[in-house]
């Protein structure tokens, strides 16, 4: 990676489509979910690319709105030889989704059985999505990711909150550096009003705190090519086998299991795998 000031040649270029919560959309409609996203993208070739892409995945995409305001996000994703990557994101178009947007189409909030969210987009409609989803009935997921200064006044909103040790000290300021460390700041997180909270830890797997105890399960060994989008398939993996209503032990193993798959190839949509994948990994 390169250092502040440095420049760090020999690399190649891969462009493919990605953000949070398309990665997000991709990834649960490939491991079997019906899927409608509430997006925004530019009105550029990028953005009626990334509309036609989604389209072709089988998702909904009645909810991506389209504004001249900015142009569709783009993120830069430097990955290093052994497969970690640092990201740099432009937002754009993501920041222009706003609460009347989501608005318009509170009927997809009735229609989920789990609303998934992420903070690429403005935390405000982020909050609009969470609660008026609570208030349907619905089950929320909120993976905090990218952090964002705000986001613990939307830990209240998240039936399952799903951090990475980064985010789980910032939300929590409770260093993470063992199961133990893990565990007591999601105890933290449980006690600010999240229902249950799941710590990933990369290569050490996740880390569950719900209402009935402590839930472990380890990471599957694989050959890590790119970590790019691995935390996006295990929070849509999560997601949709809560929706198939799996014990959480099991949905962790589902959720690991698709985030390993990811690492075992490039870029970010390109590397989400499909549901005959996963259970081939878990032995089904």
């Amino acid at each position: 990676m390169p250092r502040p000031g440095e420049t760090v040649t020999g690399g190649t270029l891969l462009v493919s489509r990605g953000g949070k919560g398309a990665n997000q959309a991709v990834a649960a409609r490939r491991l079997g979910a019906e899927v409608r996203l509430l997006a925004c993208v530019g009105d550029d070739s990028s953005g009626r690319e990334i509309r036609a892409a989604l389209e072709h995945e089988g998702i909904g995409v009645a909810g991506v709105s389209t504004t001249d305001r900015a142009a569709t996000g783009t993120a830069l994703i430097v990955v290093d030889a052994e497969g970690q990557n640092a990201i740099a994101v432009a937002p754009g178009a993501n920041w222009e989704l706003t609460v009347e947007m989501a608005e318009r189409r509170a009927e997809d909030l009735a229609w989920a059985d789990i609303v998934l969210c992420q903070l690429e987009t403005p935390l405000p409609t982020v909050a609009w999505a969470l609660g008026e989803a609570r208030r349907r009935g619905r089950v929320t997921l909120l993976n905090p990711a990218p952090m964002r200064d705000e986001a613990p006044t939307l830990i209240p909103l998240a039936d399952y909150l799903t951090p990475n040790e980064i985010e789980t000290e910032r939300l929590s300021s409770i260093a993470v550096r063992d199961a133990e460390s893990a565990a007591a700041a999601a105890r933290m997180l449980r006690s600010r009003g999240a229902g249950t909270v799941i710590v990933t830890l990369g290569a050490r797997g996740a880390l569950a705190c719900a209402a009935d105890g402590l839930v472990r399960a380890p990471a599957l060994p694989v050959a890590v090519v790119d970590t790019t989008a691995a935390g996006d398939a295990f929070n849509a993996g999560l997601a949709v086998a809560l929706g198939e209503a799996r014990a959480l032990a099991d949905a962790l193993r589902f959720a690991s299991a698709a985030a390993a798959l990811a690492c075992t190839r490039r870029g970010a949509q390109p590397s989400l795998p499909r549901r005959d994948e996963v259970l081939t990994l878990l032995g089904a």
